[in-house]
């Protein structure tokens, strides 16, 4: 069986001439003899504005009921584009996530994959239908309706490629990865190819093109990936296995987050039990804690600092209620986070120094920092970040 996976972003199909040009492009790979599956995001910003409904009832709605409404966002853009489809003279069938097989685990709104029965869908290629899929969604072992939180809809679509031994093409507002986001550094380039663990580690690092979890699945089950952008014919980014012919860069890009809440304890006392039950109540309230740093302790009392996400602000600021009042608390949003990912920093010494001797050369001053085998990592005031982003990008021909 040859075959290919679509998936359309929100922009892509923010209207229903969108909608018909999406289609046009669906029916030029389905004439190449291809089976065509096709995973859909919700229309423009309707997710967005389905988040803001539900905060005009609840401060803080129930997750299993928000689940079920942003789950609706899908259900619209998958029967828009099988009309199209059909209008255009083609069998196609659209199927949200629980009718496509997708088994889910976890919290609601964090839900992860955890199978596909694919048996239908493959039942309707067989059958000559075009198969539009709701991504972002799925259902748990309740059969409840869940969703895989932002970016979703990417993982729902390298999923399905990796079941169907299928390749994966995203279509995007953006013609490929880049370097540096070309909205922060207009000079920034495009990469015609890029490894699956830079690319892992530039969208963990705030990159928005590609959610983190779709590429793990796609190393894991050597699914070949391609971004380019919905709106055009330009030439867009491979995202492959690491081999020889790839051009070892030292620094392949520059990643930005701005989803950054940055947390400080202090007047802790100096002991371990009190540090593992901080970051136990944290994942207890499913809470991904990403930087952090201790200071040494003075008079027999510490301080912490970590990062997460904005969104989580509730989950964490009720943990921060559960402890000790003499704790002090400080909790800070206008943080951004830079990361500098490269393959070749694994064999290249001198990197972090380079970039400390930028930065202090510029006197841009970090909140934390933090490495991986292939990142580096820094928190800074937001109001910092054009400049530092111009400065690295330049300095490391990014």
């Amino acid at each position: 069986m040859r075959g290919l996976v679509h998936k359309y972003g929100g922009t892509s199909v923010a209207t229903p001439e969108k909608i018909k040009n999406v289609a046009k492009r669906i029916i030029r790979e389905k004439e190449k003899g291809l089976d065509m599956v096709v995973v859909v995001s919700a229309m423009g910003k309707t997710t967005d504005h389905l988040v803001e409904l539900a905060g005009q009832i609840s401060q803080h709605p129930d997750e299993r009921e928000l689940d079920l409404l942003l789950s609706t966002g899908e259900q619209v853009s998958i029967a828009l584009l099988t009309m199209a489809l059909q209008e255009e003279g083609y069998e196609a069938i659209s199927l949200t996530g629980f009718q496509a097989g997708i088994k889910t685990a976890g919290p609601h709104t964090k839900n992860k994959i955890i199978d596909i029965d694919i048996d239908k869908v493959k039942d309707y290629l067989a059958e000559g239908k075009i198969v539009i899929v709701a991504g972002f969604q799925g259902m748990n072992e309740l059969g409840e309706i869940t969703t895989l939180g932002r970016g979703g809809s990417d993982t729902t679509a390298v999923a399905l490629a990796a079941k169907l031994s299928f390749p994966c093409h995203i279509y995007t507002d953006v013609e490929g990865i880049y370097s540096v986001d070309p909205r922060l550094y207009k000079p920034a380039k495009k990469l015609e190819v890029i490894s699956y663990e830079e690319m892992m580690e530039m969208a963990s690092l705030g990159a928005g093109v590609m959610e983190p979890r779709s590429i793990l699945i796609g190393q894991k089950y050597k699914v070949p990936i391609y971004v380019a952008s919905s709106m055009n014919q330009e030439k867009g980014t491979y995202i492959k296995e690491y081999d020889g012919t790839m051009e070892e860069k030292v620094v392949t890009g520059l990643s930005v987050c701005d989803d950054i809440l940055m947390v400080t304890i202090s007047q802790i006392p100096d002991a371990a039990e009190n540090m593992a039950l901080i970051f136990d109540k944290l994942a207890a309230r499913h809470v991904n804690v990403d930087m952090i740093s201790q200071a040494a302790s003075f008079e027999g009392l510490l301080s912490v600092s970590f990062t997460a996400k904005v969104e989580d602000r509730g989950a964490v600021q009720a943990v921060m209620d559960e402890l000790d009042p003499q704790y002090h608390v400080c909790m800070e949003s206008e943080i951004s986070k830079l990361s500098v990912v490269g393959m070749g920093m694994r064999n290249q010494s001198g990197v972090s120094g380079r970039l400390f001797r930028i930065l202090s050369d510029h006197k841009i001053p970090f909140r934390q920092v933090t490495t991986s085998e292939i990142s580096i990592s820094y928190a800074i005031d937001r109001l910092d970040k054009e400049r530092a982003v111009a400065i690295l990008s330049q300095e490391l021909n990014l």
